[in-house]
């Protein structure tokens, strides 16, 4: 996933090869075989160019990163807790980019009784439909193993 998250546009299996052997020797089938298991997984899709596939990442390293935490956090008896171990974890450089993430956020609040969301607009008789509905969080493709890396 890495490498086809560095690729940013869609890639085929010839070009991630091409890149992986620049570190190490690696055969075009295994290659070829991790990108199909990787879109059979749904972290993947895939769109046949000509005799080819071209692959690209259904969500971004960003969304999956986001996913895991969350999972990881969701899992846990005492969040609140798994949370404090994890800031002490972190560096300062880590946490002051904590801070700004939660100052960017709460500029964007996802409060459901907040007069402007799609669940309130809802409540109040409004039209319901596709262009009523709220959208879903990024789709990461999440099947509880992860990618292989």
């Amino acid at each position: 996933m890495t490498r086809v998250w560095q690729w940013n546009r869609p890639v085929t299996v010839r070009e991630v090869l091409l890149d992986l052997r620049s570190e190490r020797e690696i055969a075009y089938t295994t290659v070829m075989t991790v990108l199909d298991k990787l879109h059979r997984k749904g972290w993947l899709r895939r769109e046949r160019v000509g005799r080819a596939y071209r692959y690209e990442p259904v969500s971004s390293r960003e969304a999956y990163t986001a996913a895991l935490m969350n999972d990881a956090w969701a899992t846990g008896d005492n969040p609140a807790a798994a949370l404090v171990h994890f800031f002490g974890l972190m560096s300062p450089e880590q946490r002051e980019a904590l801070r700004d993430a939660l100052r960017v956020a709460a500029l964007f609040p996802t409060d459901p009784a907040a007069p402007d969301s799609p669940e309130r607009g809802a409540e109040n008789g409004a039209e319901s439909g596709p262009e009523s509905e709220p959208e879903s969080g990024p789709d990461t493709g999440e099947t509880g193993s992860g990618p292989a890396r």
